[in-house]
């Protein structure tokens, strides 16, 4: 039971670290178009990696996954809202696993 309270406070070192080292190292703004750009798409690739393989995984079948990924990619890149993306998502893998499964 020792050993958990070890873990803990080693990982909490860790991530405090890098959180802690970037606000001391860097204290003026960054002027390098390729690094300014790189930061901020950051944000969106770790989003995109942790959800991708959810939306595959999450159904019961993999093909009903792509499918709500697809329709839900087209919709959103026609501007639809965010609720009638989410609706038809929804519907494709219901229709979708209705005659997968």
């Amino acid at each position: 039971m020792k050993n958990i309270w070890l873990y803990i406070f080693v990982s909490a070192g860790v991530s405090y670290l890098i959180r802690s080292t970037p606000l001391v190292l860097i204290r003026r703004e960054i002027q390098n178009k390729t690094l300014r750009s790189f930061l901020y798409y950051v944000p969106y690739v770790t989003l995109s990696v942790m959800t991708f393989p959810a939306i595959i995984q999450a159904t019961q079948s993999p093909i009903a996954g792509f499918l709500a990924l697809a329709t839900g990619a087209y919709l959103a890149w026609k501007g639809r809202s965010l609720f009638l993306v989410a609706v038809a998502c929804c519907l494709v893998v219901f229709v979708a696993e209705l005659f997968l499964i």
